[in-house]
């Protein structure tokens, strides 16, 4: 396929690698990052998609995505579609999505799960909203991006399984985090707390598969000096993302809530920034009640 593809940090450019060396026509686009090998420079958002069968976008906000779609969708392809991987707000995934198809164009919203790691290695999953005709012309890039890509729906319905996602995500580090803390203070061992938990009704995707203790359970970034594997900055984002959903629709989430102000506090006081959204621990573990 002719594709562009519009944003090329961290996630973006392994992605459009991916696709170039799969042999796409790869055509990318990043105001700062670099292109990466195969893909061809364009000077702009519009050239990079001028003509393509599917432009792809990996950008930093709903705002950005805004513009960006302001640019490209009038030179897209006739029956082309614009798959918009980053996280953003349900409400700018849905304007994108009627703004293209009033110009024809077909539209997904489909933020990803798998970090950086993911998008090297071609293992993301991708949650994806929008319709059929348009997730089938898109399901091939899927299969080389990633290792799974679920239609949850329609426009909007992608960015609304990412943030439920990211939600539960983040509630469940902080505790996790919460629990070695306390553990450390009663005098539990973190590797028996560890044997303990990851087998029994603590389990969790944050203690299993990504640990925030040094030296417990496999590798995680906990082992490389909280250096992000998924940063703060972007959870904090994440579940910012997820109130400002909940209170569109009246939704009370209290959990979601409170991780939000955790985090928050942990990324704007400075501790957080640059770390990986586990170095909740050493935070915690620090620090007492008061």
């Amino acid at each position: 396929m002719k594709i562009g593809f519009i944003g090329l940090g961290n996630m973006g450019g392994p992605m459009a690698a991916n696709l170039a060396r799969a042999g796409h026509q790869v055509t990318g686009f990043d105001l700062a990052a670099p292109c990466p090998d195969g893909v061809a420079k364009a000077a702009s958002a519009g050239e990079a998609a001028t003509g393509a069968e599917v432009v792809i976008t990996m950008l930093p906000n709903g705002a950005i995505l805004r513009a960006v779609a302001d640019e490209v969708i009038a030179v897209m392809a006739t029956g082309s579609v614009l798959c918009d991987c980053s996280t953003v707000d349900v409400e700018s995934a849905r304007a994108v999505a009627d703004q293209a198809g009033a110009a024809g164009r077909g539209a997904l919203d489909a933020p990803v799960s798998g970090g950086v790691g993911g998008a090297s290695a071609g293992t993301l999953t991708f949650m994806v909203g929008g319709s059929d005709t348009a997730f089938a012309t898109v399901q091939p890039l899927f299969d080389v991006m990633g290792q799974k890509a679920v239609h949850c729906g329609a426009s909007g319905a992608g960015q609304a399984a990412k943030i439920c996602n990211n939600m539960i995500l983040g509630a469940t580090m902080a505790v996790t985090c919460e629990a070695f803390a306390l553990a450390d203070k009663l005098g539990l061992d973190r590797a028996r707390m560890f044997d303990v938990v990851s087998t029994s009704s603590g389990y969790s995707w944050s203690m299993n598969a990504y640990c925030p203790a040094p030296g417990v359970g496999p590798q995680s970034p906990a082992d490389n000096d909280y250096k992000p594997g998924f940063a703060a900055e972007l959870m904090l984002k994440d579940l910012r993302l997820s109130q400002q959903a909940a209170e569109a629709v009246d939704a009370d989430t209290p959990m979601g809530a409170r991780a939000t102000e955790l985090y928050a506090e942990f990324v704007e006081a400075g501790q957080g920034a640059g770390r990986d959204f586990s170095a909740l621990l050493p935070l915690l573990a620090a620090r007492g009640r008061g």
